[in-house]
């Protein structure tokens, strides 16, 4: 008796990783440095254009103009990095510190450290003989890892890194301020205000998709989010600059 291959039972092929989805160690650092340079880029753009703008409200003076820009990239820069430096280096001692921690819990009294890993696999479902299992090849392969990873959602091997952060944040602060300083200064008087606000709000539509698919969101919302913000923060202080201006 002979059976045709199309009546033979579908295997189960391997799955493997989706594509779109990240597995990989170095993550975190990874996701840090994007967050860092996304925010970075949004932030320069609206800071910036909300300044040139501001003033371009208030004086047709192009110097004017360019040094309020050229302080504000400047400052932006330095306090954006100094910021997600100190965030993150906070971040990271809070890591090192709950590590310590548990590598002397794990030293101290490593049966009730393996009955508590155990326990936290059956609260996720397994049956207390698998999870008792589970938890001892676990902890046999790399005891630090396991339990800093379950009961702390911390990978030992990819720690937060400010430095890198702190660099992304402020560098994509700078390229994002260039921008809208760049094209009020160069356009001519007349059209500088227009096309400052469409070249912004073309950038921030990038930046709000970009940060919409680093982190698994709707474009959509995030896009409008960040052009309305913009627009609005251009609004507020064109109409600053103008009442100062004829006031002056």
């Amino acid at each position: 008796m002979t059976t045709d291959a199309t009546d033979a039972p579908d295997v189960a092929q391997p799955v493997g990783p989706h594509e779109d989805e990240p597995h990989d160690s170095g993550l975190n650092n990874r996701l840090n440095w994007l967050r860092a340079s996304v925010l970075g880029a949004n932030d320069g753009i609206v800071s910036t254009a909300g300044l040139v703008v501001g003033v371009a409200g208030a004086t047709t003076d192009r110097t004017a103009i360019l040094v309020a820009g050229i302080a504000g990239l400047a400052a932006g820069a330095l306090s954006m990095g100094a910021g997600e430096y100190v965030s993150v280096s906070t971040q990271r001692d809070s890591e090192h510190a709950l590590l310590a921690k548990e590598r002397r819990e794990l030293a101290e009294d490593p049966e009730d450290e393996l009955a508590e890993l155990a326990d936290i696999y059956v609260q996720k479902g397994l049956s207390e003989e698998l999870a008792l299992q589970v938890a001892r090849q676990l902890t046999e392969h790399d005891a630090l890892g396991a339990h800093a990873e379950a009961e702390l959602g911390i990978d030992p091997d990819d720690l937060t890194n400010p430095w890198s952060a702190a660099w992304a944040s402020m560098l994509s602060f700078t390229v994002g301020a260039l921008l809208p300083l760049l094209t009020i200064v160069l356009v001519v008087a007349g059209w500088r205000v227009p096309v400052t606000v469409v070249a912004v709000v073309g950038a921030l539509a990038l930046t709000g998709w970009a940060s919409a698919r680093f982190g698994y969101g709707p474009a959509k919302k995030a896009v409008l989010r960040n052009m309305a913000g913009g627009l609005f923060a251009m609004l507020v202080t064109f109409l600053i600059g103008q009442l100062v201006g004829t006031q002056i």
